[in-house]
């Protein structure tokens, strides 16, 4: 079916939505009526009810899709003086689709090129167009790629395919307001929700056909290699983007760190990991596919580009950047205005990592020390300690409490790994070590003169109540005083903490209610309503409202480490019985109606608690 086809049904089936809610409340008016004149009493006022909830929920979410005004658009603004290649290319594109060139172009920091235009009268007249490019983008491909995002873009606007995409879009606005209006589980909402699948479907398979006629501008500009290597390196350039950004410039970030140069880090980790790169590209898998998907799989995509003949043009292998003036100096202005670094101390990488490193060290390496000081029954842990209890055979006993989950095996590689990070702070904090930053690898720790130092082999030593003593005898060569290397924090926080799950309205001794978030390495409580309506939504809000570690300083943080014993009466819905070391008992018990953030929250709960039960728990 061709795609003006298609749209012509996509608008009519708008307009079906329109009439059909005009039926619908023309309908219930006429039964209401009827029922008034021939059997007057609740019923009817209920059909009258039902009759003004519907229009009223028409008129409302006619009203706020009327009066819906653009947000601010987001990024850097480029002059032509900043951006004089990509403004040139912008217009030279719009006049080969045939569609005006943009009004702006906006510099952004992800992985993405796209065109919007601030539509009125829902979508059938134009507004102010913007393109938005992402730095990331322009740092990883070649003009030519560049180019061949651009005129896929672009081609949205020859032939109005986004005029049609902007009035599906608002009439999608239109329906799901609707059905908010007059209440998803009324009966007139579920007449909207049958309609509105059908408008979906539609307007999906509308969508995906003009995703490939836009691929066709790409081929045709571009040619076809540049068409097809865009296409295949977006989705590994998106995924370095993601990997860089959790493993190089949020490294600091709880300690208020951020490196001072974001972008150009980004660049040198597209040349450090190059192979990984290509290996990430050729290895890709198969997509899954649904009707539901706005945009058809890559592999299919890919497949229609290499049947379109090729137009023979000679490619641009330039990097991308030579579009903009001074890539440099935008990159520093777009790290200030979009990465929200204000409140952190900006360095360069390589203390960055060092002093990043070293913080979150302490962190594992404190949980270490609480167990060693809980199994002793010190007040405060340290190496010394540590080392103390693996010589007196504990070091199993160490091992588990450090580590509650996994085999002994993985607990004693837990137990080596935290205690060479206790070695690495203690040789830093004396001036014989530090971090290394890697673009390629890891941080690495290394002594003075840039060699590995020999931390994991005395961390292996450490471990065996054989060779523990000889294990001192080292550090002792090092300058560490194993019995100086101490906690620095009395208690677990959820600082590196993420979020895994979450149940809602789980009830408490006291008729109390609430709302858990089950964090990496604890729960995070948070008091609740007693009704159980919304209670996902609470969660997703909750966790929207800001960073794990304010939210635990704000309610209830409950880490693993301070669970003595645990017992699961049920997992469905989930009830358990924690006993602290403190002595505290406390009790959760999730609600039949209650809701949670994913469908199996209630078995990640139990196994999160498992290491901790003296009894095993049912399986239902």
């Amino acid at each position: 079916m061709k795609t003006t086809v298609r749209a012509v049904i996509s608008v009519g089936l708008l307009a079906g939505f329109y009439l059909l809610a005009i039926a619908l409340i023309g309908g219930l008016g006429w039964v209401s009526v009827w029922l008034f004149q021939e059997h007057p009493g609740v019923a009817a006022g209920k059909v009258a009810y039902l009759t003004i909830a519907v229009a009223a929920g028409l008129v409302v979410a006619f009203w706020k899709i009327l009066r819906a005004k653009p947000g601010e658009p987001e990024g850097l603004p480029l002059t032509p003086a900043e951006a004089p290649g990509l403004w040139h290319a912008a217009g030279d594109l719009a006049q080969r689709v045939a569609t005006r060139a943009p009004d702006e172009i906006r510099l952004i920091p992800d992985v993405n090129a796209a065109v919007a235009e601030h539509t009125r009268l829902l979508g059938l007249a134009g507004g102010r167009r913007i393109m938005y490019v992402g730095l990331p983008l322009l740092q990883a491909f070649t003009v030519a790629q560049l180019t061949s995002v651009l005129a896929h873009e672009l081609g949205h606007y020859s032939g109005s395919h986004t005029r049609i995409g902007a009035l599906a879009h608002r009439g999608r606005m239109a329906i799901v307001q609707t059905i908010v209006q007059v209440g998803p589980s009324s009966i007139a909402g579920f007449v909207f929700r049958t309609y509105a699948r059908l408008y979906i479907l539609v307007e999906q398979a509308v969508s995906r056909r003009m995703e490939y006629e836009a691929d066709e501008f790409s081929v045709r500009i571009a040619g076809r290699a540049a068409a097809v290597s865009s296409m295949r390196d977006i989705p590994v350039i998106e995924a370095a983007w993601n990997f860089f950004v959790e493993r190089y410039v949020t490294i600091g970030w709880e300690a208020k760190l951020a490196p001072q140069d974001v972008f150009g880090g980004f660049g040198m980790l597209l040349r450090g990991r190059a192979g990984e790169l290509a290996a990430l590209r050729d290895g890709a898998p198969p997509e899954e596919r649904s009707r539901w998907d706005s945009h058809p799989p890559i592999a299919d995509r890919i497949r229609a580009m290499q049947a379109m003949p090729d137009p023979g043009v000679t490619a641009d292998e330039r990097p991308a950047t030579v579009l903009l003036a001074d890539p440099a100096t935008l990159a520093q202005r777009l790290q200030r205005a979009a990465l929200n670094i204000e409140d952190k101390t900006l360095l360069p990488w390589d203390q960055l990592t060092d002093v990043s490193v070293a913080a979150n060290a302490q962190r594992d390496v404190d949980a270490l020390f609480r167990a060693a000081a809980r199994l002793a029954g010190a007040a405060q842990g340290d190496l010394g300690l540590v080392l103390a209890l693996v010589e007196q055979g504990r070091a199993a006993d160490l091992a588990r409490a450090a580590q509650p989950h996994g085999d002994p095996q993985e607990q004693r590689a837990a137990l080596t790994a935290l205690i060479a990070a206790a070695i690495a702070i203690a040789t830093r904090g004396g001036g014989q070590g530090r971090w290394r930053h890697s673009w390629t690898g890891g941080a690495e720790f290394v002594g003075p003169d840039g060699r590995q130092s020999p931390i994991d082999e005395i961390a292996r030593l450490a471990t065996d109540p054989a060779t523990a003593p000889e294990a001192r005898r080292r550090l002792a060569g090092l300058g560490v005083d194993a019995a100086a290397v101490r906690q620095q924090s009395a208690r677990a926080t959820a600082d590196g903490a993420e979020v895994v799950g979450g149940i809602a309205n789980m009830n408490a001794p006291g008729k109390l209610h609430f709302d858990v978030l089950i964090l990496t390495n604890g729960l995070l409580l948070i008091p609740g309503p007693k009704s159980t309506d919304d209670g996902k939504q609470r969660l997703l809000h909750l966790i929207r409202s800001a960073p794990l570690p304010e939210l635990a300083r704000q309610w209830r943080f409950l880490p693993f480490e301070d669970i003595a014993a645990a017992a699961i009466p049920k997992t469905t819905p989930i009830k358990v019985a924690l006993t602290l070391h403190s002595g505290e008992r406390l009790e959760l018990a999730e609600s039949w109606t209650g809701e949670r953030l994913g469908r199996h929250d209630n078995d990640l709960l139990a196994s999160a608690l498992e290491p901790y039960v003296t009894t095993p728990a049912p399986t239902a």
